[in-house]
């Protein structure tokens, strides 16, 4: 069994409160569960309304499946318009 951490530092430009920051920090996570299956939590910064930290985790039979999910999360939230990466870290245990 495989486990996949990554934690991913974002920064909400757009957000002027922390109920704009939730809104947009809600629908990433509803994003990355559905369509990755990903456990997904905001871990840190939750007083900050321009900054969310996000840790995922993935588990399969498989380090490269793990990898290439993880991978693709970082992807989509890289897509995003309304948040910018500002720092990412992937582990697998």
């Amino acid at each position: 069994m495989v486990v996949g951490l990554c934690t991913v530092e974002l920064f909400i430009p757009g957000s002027q409160s922390l109920k704009d920051k939730r809104q947009v920090v809600h629908g990433l996570k509803d994003r990355l569960r559905n369509k990755f299956n990903l456990s997904v939590a905001e871990v840190d910064g939750q007083d900050l309304w321009q900054k969310a930290i996000l840790g995922m985790a993935c588990v399969s039979n498989e380090s490269s499946h793990v990898s290439q999910v993880l991978e693709q999360a970082l992807n989509l939230i890289k897509s995003m318009p309304a948040v910018e990466v500002i720092r990412t870290q992937l582990e697998l245990l």
